[in-house]
């Protein structure tokens, strides 16, 4: 897999200053952290998925701002796609490396989050 800019490997004792607007990796924070992007790692943080169950998993998130976040985090290298090439085409997502690192820290968080709450009598 061809790997944008974060792949390339920091140069020793160099930092991104993520609070300056013209830090490249604050845009990827902001992919990461968007109101879609976060739910699409957390969903995919368990195994692959097709585009539909993924759809599915996130409730509230239209097909149209599902592919335009599956499109940016692509483009960010922290999701993979696979297209099988059948009728209708099968196309399955699922983390890369990086992805996987990200959705670790934010399971993490979610983790410390929803154990901290009250308890919770769903409807």
């Amino acid at each position: 897999m061809a790997g944008g800019w974060q792949f390339k490997p920091a140069v020793e004792g160099t930092r991104y200053e993520v609070l300056n607007t013209d830090c490249p990796a604050r845009d990827v924070v902001d992919h990461v952290t968007s109101r879609w992007g976060i739910w699409v790692l957390i969903s995919l943080r368990h195994g692959d998925l097709r585009f539909y169950e993924l759809r599915e998993s996130i409730s509230g998130m239209s097909e149209k701002m599902l592919t335009q976040t599956l499109r940016t985090l692509l483009q960010d290298g922290l999701i993979w796609r696979k297209v099988e090439p059948t009728t209708p085409p099968q196309v399955t997502y699922g983390l890369t490396d990086f992805g996987r690192d990200v959705g670790a820290q934010l399971g993490s968080l979610f983790d410390g989050i929803t154990q901290r709450l009250p308890k919770y009598d769903a409807p």
